[in-house]
């Protein structure tokens, strides 16, 4: 396994953006802070939820638009963004200037290892179209505290099962070079406890 670096920088090449991870104790829990950037017009994540962890921060600058719970709202430079666990939501950059963000996940689950592999696995496809068969592994290893909301719940938990086992067979997650693999996927180094 590959030990996790004390900050964690991850681009995806197709979208321009960018994300900086490290861990933080806050009132004796465990944080992740994110600081990142999207390009004018830039699209973050799909619809998603987080079961474990709130996103919370600051837009430093830029346009921040996003969709909480069916509800739009834009943030601008200076505007605080909070993205509750439990409430299906994404982002996007709305503005024509690079978005920036200062931001945490609290407490921390495995959103940081979660993260580095979808950046992994978005950067090994050819035009910003995720394999099947990596994204289905990472949605079943991460279901518990992370969901994408691509398709009605248990269309998803069918299709991915049978592409984890369609994969397993045609030998994609053989060793440790395939796109997302858990045992390069490490995250932030953990950090003392309570500090």
């Amino acid at each position: 396994m590959t030990t996790p670096p004390a900050t964690l920088r991850l681009e995806n090449r197709h979208t321009g953006e960018v994300l900086e991870l490290s861990r933080f104790w806050e009132n004796g829990v465990e944080c992740l802070r994110l600081v990142g950037s999207l390009p004018p017009g830039g699209e973050g994540p799909p619809l998603h939820i987080h079961y474990i962890e709130d996103e919370e921060g600051v837009v430093r600058s830029g346009l921040l638009s996003a969709v909480v719970d069916g509800v739009r709202i834009d943030a601008r430079a200076g505007e605080r963004v909070t993205l509750p666990r439990g409430l299906p939501h994404r982002w996007w950059n709305g503005g024509s200037e690079l978005l920036v963000f200062d931001g945490s996940a609290k407490p921390l689950g495995d959103i940081d290892r979660y993260l580095q592999a979808a950046f992994e696995i978005a950067n090994a496809s050819p035009s910003n179209r995720p394999s099947l068969f990596y994204i289905a592994h990472l949605a079943l290893r991460h279901r518990h505290n992370q969901t994408v909301l691509v398709m009605p719940g248990p269309v998803q938990a069918v299709l991915f099962r049978a592409a984890v086992a369609i994969g397993t067979l045609l030998g994609k997650y053989r060793g440790t070079d395939w796109p997302g693999c858990p045992a390069r996927c490490a995250g932030t180094a953990p950090l003392s406890a309570g500090r």
